[in-house]
């Protein structure tokens, strides 16, 4: 940036001396005036070496144009070349600031924005402020130092010629002012209706199969081109007062041009100034014109900017409301003792998910939550990886707060198989490994061995180099299951937490994840949210959540054998069978 502000300023150097090689072949070259009456004197005598003829001071003139156009180009592309290096830099170190930004903020500030929207600031805000570096940063400094040089050389040749060329400035620099102020407001509301129309098209190609299953192809683009028309409105509504500037900056110049050139003509005849003296303030009025129209267009660019600094401000400002604490520690070794200490939490102040929920799971337990939808078992989990905070009470592993802990370490102790299954587009291989980068080759097929994955991986054309799908949708629902749990076997922590894992699933598939469960779950402490009782009926504790409460608790008998409501949900899914299925 340095030397690019040293390009800038020799760019601004050369445009302030253009005119002079101009004004000494009109007045010393053409009138015959001597060049002490027609330049400073420190420019007599850089002339004045080549000698004092017409002919040697013109040739000195036109090597002065070609050097100075030369030292200007190369100025410029020092400032263009490196201000566009600056940029790109830029935007890479914002863009990765903000990425590791989001990913730091919890699932509740996920929550409260919508992915297009995040996708917008990671993407065309911070393409806003590159190209404010680029193109308008020094740019504004090189027409800033233009301008300040012209001034003060005209006002150096003549104060009072000066002061009526820069009489309409100030009317000028208002219209610019009023102007700048309405295009931000504009462009603020354009790019809030690009992030809504973002959020659209991710939204509807992420549920692409729901759309697809309900025929509703009709209604998303019906959706989407009201969506873009508003757009459209809003972008045309902005552009109309981007217009209206530069025609308006247009008639204020020609107006002091035309003022400047009835004055400037009149001191000529009247012998007052010299032909060469009213070129060099033409020309120079051009040149001090034309960085106030540089600056008037770069409005635009600067407004861009400045909504996108906001916008993505406003991400980097906010706090994440789950976050490691002050002297947090490293979690290492769980054993896999997990309690619940008189814990409160809504996903709203004012609705409250979870009452006072108090249990404990022992080491090596398998702890099985049931209940009707809604009711907080999955809340649980997300408290138990610190997804949220608790409003009340203690989360606590191994008799120590989870606050405690970093989050990172706390959820490297945790693997997870959720009900919907999540595969990155990548190689099998890849997919196991996710949970755990480091994994050789041997353990991520071992891996899939256990999962009763390895026979479907290897009969794929290439193997476990195989690439999936997006969402995994290139494999059935069984396959995707048996890769999660590949992925948590891989990973071999000392808690698991089963979501719904076999829901969905066919009788055969789901067998076989189920053994694949079974030797997962060895050794370990699994927290399993099931609705199929059948799944759970050899957990060694069962809690009931219901009405945002642990109504109940005990093992499969011991619950059937109180008649509550779990016995309700055995009974409304076995009916008949459901004593001998309690003896089983």
């Amino acid at each position: 940036m340095t030397l690019a502000l040293a390009g800038a300023t020799g760019e601004a150097l050369a445009s302030l001396l253009e005119p002079w090689p101009l004004k000494i072949v009109i007045d010393s070259v053409l009138q015959a005036r001597p060049l002490s009456e027609t330049l400073p004197a420190w420019m007599v005598h850089a002339v004045g070496w080549v000698g004092t003829g017409k002919l040697a001071v013109l040739n000195a003139a036109v090597v002065a144009v070609a050097a100075i156009a030369i030292f200007g180009a190369v100025s410029a592309y020092l400032n263009t070349y490196l201000t566009a290096s600056v940029g790109q830099w830029v935007m890479h170190d914002l863009r990765r600031t903000l990425y590791h930004h989001i990913h730091r903020l919890s699932l509740a500030e996920h929550d409260a924005k919508t992915t297009g929207d995040l996708i917008g600031r990671v993407t065309k805000d911070i393409e806003s402020v590159q190209d404010f570096v680029t193109s308008a940063l020094l740019g504004i400094l090189t027409s800033a130092l233009t301008l300040v040089g012209i001034i003060g050389v005209m006002l150096y040749l003549n104060w009072r010629f000066t002061l009526i060329s820069l009489s309409v400035a100030p009317v000028l620099f208002l219209v610019v002012y009023v102007f700048t102020r309405r295009i931000k407001k504009a462009s603020r509301d354009v790019r809030k209706k690009e992030s809504e129309l973002v959020s659209i098209v991710q939204e509807v190609f992420s549920s692409i199969r729901v759309v697809k299953a309900f025929a509703r192809e009709d209604y998303e683009e019906d959706r989407f081109e009201v969506q873009s028309l508003d757009n459209v409105e809003t972008a045309l509504r902005a552009r109309s007062i981007k217009m209206k500037l530069s025609p308006v900056v247009e008639v204020i110049v020609a107006a002091g041009t035309c003022l400047m050139l009835a004055y400037g003509a009149r001191l000529v005849i009247a012998g007052q100034l010299t032909a060469g003296a009213l070129v060099v303030f033409l020309l120079y009025l051009g040149k001090m014109y034309k960085p106030m129209r540089d600056l008037s267009k770069m409005t635009d660019t600067v407004s861009k900017a400045g909504v996108g600094f906001e916008r993505i401000r406003e991400v980097l400002e906010t706090e994440g409301g789950v976050r490691d604490q002050r002297h947090a520690r490293r979690a290492t070794g769980f054993k896999g003792a997990i309690a619940f200490d008189h814990v409160s939490f809504g996903y709203s102040p004012d609705r409250l998910i979870l009452e006072d929920v108090s249990f404990a799971i022992e080491p090596g337990q398998v702890a099985a939550f049931v209940g009707p939808t809604g009711g907080g078992k999955t809340t649980i989990i997300n408290l138990i990886a610190r997804f949220y905070d608790p409003v009340s009470g203690t989360v606590s592993i191994d008799g120590t707060d989870i606050k405690r802990f970093t989050i990172r370490s706390l959820r490297d102790q945790i693997s997870f198989v959720l009900q919907d299954t999540l595969l990155f587009h990548a190689p099998i291989w890849q997919n196991i490994a996710y949970g755990r980068p480091d994994a050789s080759r041997a353990e991520i097929v071992h891996a899939a061995e256990l999962a009763n994955a390895h026979a479907f991986i290897t009969e794929m054309p290439d193997g476990y180099d195989t690439m999936v799908g997006e969402r995994g949708v290139t494999l059935s629902g069984g396959q995707r299951q048996r890769i999660a749990i590949a992925r948590a076997v891989v990973r071999n922590s000392p808690i698991l937490v089963l979501d719904e894992p076999t829901s969905g699933l066919d009788a055969q598939s789901e067998q076989t994840v189920f053994e694949a469960l079974d030797r997962l779950m060895k050794g370990k402490t699994s927290i399993v949210i099931a609705h199929h009782l059948a799944t759970i009926v050899k957990a060694d504790m069962i809690f009931v959540v219901k009405d945002h409460q642990l109504t109940e608790r005990g093992t499969h008998d011991e619950l059937l054998a109180a008649g509550g409501f779990y016995a309700e949900l055995y009974d409304i899914q076995f009916g008949e069978q459901a004593t001998p299925a309690s003896q089983a």
